[in-house]
């Protein structure tokens, strides 16, 4: 018997003797043969035109009421929404008739229902399930975003959601489709990551107005999206539905409690018989559907947002009107309505046997009108947008360290942690009214409070697994206001240590700077030798910022190097106290340099003015400004749409200067207002010029809303393209006034050339190009040649008419003239054929940063010493291209202290167009990944974990133009050996002791 059938047999075993669920199903379910998914359809009648009418709720995990209020229905002076309602209702009525369906979403709010019901209830519940009269779709703990999140938290959310319905349900349980009717635009990493989930189809709600208009025309709301440029297909090919009418039901036909739609009255006693009109009309309105539609099956969704909280209203409205259209088939009608579901829906568009138009690009920008882009989003609450990114991973951090670490993780010498909370709350983040920004502002508090109370809990286990690695029990400080130079024990102790612990799977340089009272230190690494150090003097907007916090007046900046999947320490001692000394002025510098860049400034103006390569020898002519955008108040001649937290719409083309001051320091030091800052640094041994932008509080008492952008013109000729990430995953190209699938009507020349950025844009020509990595989502464009304009911030006095019914003015306790945000950017000037070696690493270490940790006094012996997790294999050129994504303990709770499974995910980050140096197969040891881990057996999942990889099965699918297939992946050479392909993502099961 082989490893995985060995593995397989003993997971099975060992779970059956505890009586407890596995994550998916590795056998079968006692006597009972579900009849759930394709099975459970009703029949349909090939002469005639079927109407799938699809009862649905879209309930969304926070939007105008936070998660809890939305789920108790509580504040229902905000909105009325209770989801425990709505659930309690849909079942009951789901009993009284089995022709009846009804599917769902959340599994962050079906979670929570499930947990308060009674074991009765359950097997009920279950029973519906396996019959497939109740269906989820999507199945991901929420409907995220897809312009701000990236790839691998969407990854992480959507495994756990999927994970709970296979422990709960089994096979009956796992979706078949994905179901995104509200995100404001779709990516195509999101299609690439769902097709390699194993889903059949796709469905989505949203899609420009010029866009839909040409596809309706053409009957082409149904297609084949190849969802991307480097896997081989049909992997990443996903076919993708746009429904008829967003995802709300036909005009007259809403029957929920919240509508005023008259109810179908079928007494013909009474003066209001209206059972002929209805028919009639409904009969108009799904001819009318068909004409633009391939197949002689058609799709409605018989619900929106918050429905169903009296099932009984839709139900029973729903009955008489399959009946009574249904009835006129004996008259020579030849429609026939029916319950059904997207995946039945589904089975009937692949039964047809047809070839579908293929698409490869995304669905960005979105515009609902000629003048209403939402591409303000991109941008919106940027504080809210880099929380969510720092906590996505720092979650990946605690989850390696609960694996490294052991049992002892969750129960040590600092009390009981979890990563629980933390996977949550960085799951519910993702929601497409999270860390978009379009939520209400309480909503906002609530998301973050969420996050730093996950993160409280896995301080815990961080703090008790470096305590088992090192065998130091000394109390751990982390210091979460760094970025404002704010940490109590390193402004207050006269000796401390730094740990560095570093999640990537190859080694890492890290700027550390760290706010002290002292005016000269001496900082040693683990080995005792001496590290380069430097004090300067907090900027003065540091400390306008940080308020009553912190009073540090200096910044003690050091670069610490952390080995692969481990740790380093530092020790830090005080050599001199004292005031700071007084800032010599002096004359600007007119250039910074180390071996690899120089960076010159305009002696004039202070501003950039040009970016040399070093080791290339190509220079650039650059210069970096601050403007703002007067936003739309919606009092315009062409329309009177204003900018709010979806919608970006300035008032003219041309941004106005925030007018520059000339540095000052031995940093490079720019103040353009008192609104907006910026310090320049170049650090030793880095490839990448960082620009530290402080931007807030927007001044408003011009009563003018303020869109900021930074923007760099270069010397590069861009013919008006520039390159945007997909969700932190592949680049796909732009142009200027463009769209791939249609001929574009411009009519906003700014906002409608707005994209979205996760991680990275560039521009390049034939010798140069320019990247910039970003810290969080934001929004960005390239309105001129040579130039790239990113959004920063946003504030703004009207709503955009949306839903939301607020204006974005973020204001706190702490800041109640308004948010204070700040982050950085990092430039790299590379050869185009090069770019991406430069790029991608640079963006990955952005979003799996080094943690630190602080301790006082002399550090333990122990914690001196480098813990190896790779077992130096970082170091290789082989870690450039791939990176550990995920590093998850899979066991239930009560089974860990005993045995041990861990989820790993391990993603190729080459592509095949933009570095041809490492394009090449990539082999991963992952029996030697590990130091602390002796791995027992592998064997391999899909992408969401949730099913075997070699019994994951799709429906096939034709496009009309076929291209030359790439080639195919080479084998693994064993089964601890593994081969990645160019932006493959694997995740495999992993037995280890």
């Amino acid at each position: 018997m082989d490893v995985d059938s060995l593995l397989r047999s003993a997971a099975a075993l060992l779970l059956l003797v505890l009586g407890g669920v596995w994550s998916f199903p590795l056998g079968q379910e006692g006597e009972r043969t579900p009849a759930c998914g394709y099975e459970s359809c009703h029949v349909t009648q090939p002469d005639m035109l079927n109407v799938h009418l699809v009862p649905h709720t879209h309930d969304d995990v926070g939007w105008l009421k936070t998660v809890d209020q939305y789920y108790y229905g509580d504040r229902n002076d905000i909105q009325h929404a209770g989801v425990q309602y709505i659930l309690d209702s849909v079942v009951d009525q789901l009993l009284k008739n089995p022709d009846r369906r009804f599917i769902y979403v959340e599994t962050a709010f079906f979670y929570r229902w499930w947990k308060q019901q009674s074991s009765g209830m359950q097997q009920t519940v279950k029973r519906l399930v396996d019959e497939g009269r109740l269906e989820f779709v999507n199945g991901g703990w929420c409907m995220s975003d897809e312009a701000t999140t990236h790839y691998s938290a969407v990854i992480d959310q959507m495994t756990m959601g999927l994970r709970f319905l296979n422990d709960t349900f089994g096979p009956c349980g796992r979706p078949r489709v994905a179901w995104h009717i509200d995100p404001f635009g779709h990516a195509r990493e999101h299609a690439s990551m769902f097709a390699q989930m194993g889903y059949d189809g796709f469905f989505l709600g949203r899609l420009d107005y010029q866009d839909r208009k040409r596809r309706r025309t053409a009957r082409e709301q149904e297609l084949l999206w190849r969802a991307s440029e480097s896997l081989t297909p049909p992997m990443a090919d996903l076919f993708t539905g746009i429904l008829p009418n967003g995802y709300n039901p036909p005009d007259g036909f809403c029957w929920d409690q919240s509508c005023d739609d008259p109810p179908i009255r079928d007494d013909p006693e009474l003066e209001d018989y209206n059972v002929d009109d209805v028919v009639r009309r409904f009969l108009a309105i799904a001819h009318k559907q068909a004409q633009v539609y391939k197949t002689n099956h058609i799709i409605m969704t018989m619900g929106s947002d918050f429905q169903y909280e009296n099932a009984n209203l839709w139900y029973k409205n729903l009955d008489k009107l399959i009946r009574y259209v249904n009835a006129q088939q004996a008259r020579g009608g030849r429609v026939n309505a029916l319950y059904s579901t997207p995946s039945c829906y589904l089975q009937e568009l692949h039964r047809a046997n047809l070839s579908w138009a293929l698409k490869t690009d995304d669905f960005f920008p979105y515009a609902d009108a000629a003048h209403d882009y939402w591409t303000g989003y991109f941008t919106s609450r940027p504080a809210l947008k880099r929380y969510e990114r720092i906590s996505n991973g720092r979650l990946q951090t605690c989850n390696q360290l609960e694996v490294l670490g052991g049992p002892i993780s969750r129960n040590g010498p600092f009390g009981k942690g979890d990563s629980e909370t933390m996977k949550k709350a960085v799951a519910v983040a993702q929601h497409h009214d999270a860390v978009s920004g379009t939520e209400k502002q309480h909503v906002a508090d609530d998301y973050a409070r969420r996050l730093a109370s996950g993160w409280q809990r896995c301080q815990v286990l961080v703090s008790n697994s470096l305590a088992a690695l090192s065998g130091s029990t000394a109390k751990r400080i982390y210091c979460d206001n760094l970025n404002i130079s704010v940490c109590p024990l390193t402004e207050s102790s006269k000796k401390f240590s730094v740990n560095v612990y570093n999640p990537l799977v190859r080694a890492v340089i890290w700027p550390v700077r760290l706010p002290v009272n002292g005016t000269s230190y001496e900082v040693s690494d683990a080995e005792g030798r001496s590290v380069d150090c430097q004090v300067v003097p907090v900027s003065a907007e540091t400390q306008v910022v940080r308020r009553s916090r912190g009073s540090a007046p200096n910044e003690l900046v050091f670069q610490v190097r952390a080995p692969p999947l481990g740790f380093n320490t530092y020790s830090v001692s005080l050599l001199r106290d004292g005031p700071p000394p007084a800032p010599a002025q002096r004359r600007a510098p007119t250039a910074i340099q180390n071996q690899f860049l120089r960076a010159t400034f305009d002696p004039a103006t202070g501003l950039l003015s040009g970016l040399s390569n070093l080791e290339t020898k190509r220079t650039i002519k650059l210069t970096q400004n601050f403007f703002w955008y007067n936003a739309s108040d919606g009092n315009n001649t062409r329309s009177n749409q204003p900018s709010g937290a979806y919608i970006f719409r300035p008032n003219s083309s041309t941004p106005f200067l925030i007018s520059p001051a000339t540095p000052v320091l031995q940093e490079v030091r720019q103040w353009f207002a008192p609104w907006v800052s910026q310090v320049v640094r170049l650090h030793a041994d880095s490839r990448a010029l960082e620009l530290e932008w402080t931007v807030g509080p927007l001044p408003i008492r011009d009563n003018l809303g303020k869109e900021v952008i930074t923007r760099l013109d270069t010397s590069i000729k861009t013919a008006e393209y520039f390159y945007t990430d997909s969700n932190g995953r592949e680049m796909l190209q732009r142009k200027k006034d463009f769209r791939p699938t249609w001929k574009l009507r411009q009519s906003e020349p700014i906002a409608g050339n707005y994209h979205p950025i996760n991680s990275r844009a560039f521009i390049k020509d034939d010798e140069d190009q320019l990247t910039v990595v970003t810290d969080r989502s934001q929004g960005g464009a390239s309105i001129h040649n040579g130039s790239l304009e990113i959004m920063l911030h946003r504030r703004l006095l009207y709503d955009d008419v949306r839903g939301v019914a607020e204006p974005l003015n973020e204001t706190s306790s702490v800041f109640p003239e308004g948010l204070v945000v700040r982050g950085r950017l990092l430039l790299s000037l590379q050869r185009p054929d090069g770019a991406a070696d430069a790029h991608r690493p640079l963006a990955q270490q952005e979003v799996l940063q080094p943690t630190l940790s602080f301790t006082d006094g002399e550090p333990h012996p122990n914690t001196r010493l480098q813990v190896r997790g790779a077992e130096g294999e970082g170091t290789s050129d082989h870690s450039r291209v791939t990176v550990l994504l995920t590093c998850n303990d899979w066991d239930p709770a009560d089974l860990r202290p005993w045995s041990s499974s861990v989820v790993l995910r391990a993603a190729g980050c080459a592509a095949p167009c933009c570095a041809p140096a490492h394009t090449d197969p990539v082999g991963r040891g992952l029996g030697k990944l590990f130091s602390t881990l002796e791995v027992l057996g592998v064997s391999e999942l899909n992408l969401s974990a949730n099913q075997w990889k070699d019994e994951m099965t799709r429906l096939d699918w034709t496009p009309q133009m076929e291209e030359k297939p790439l080639l195919k992946r080479p084998g693994d050479p064993s089964a601890l050996e593994v081969t990645l392909m160019p932006m493959e993502i694997r995740t495999f099961l992993l037995r280890v002791r």
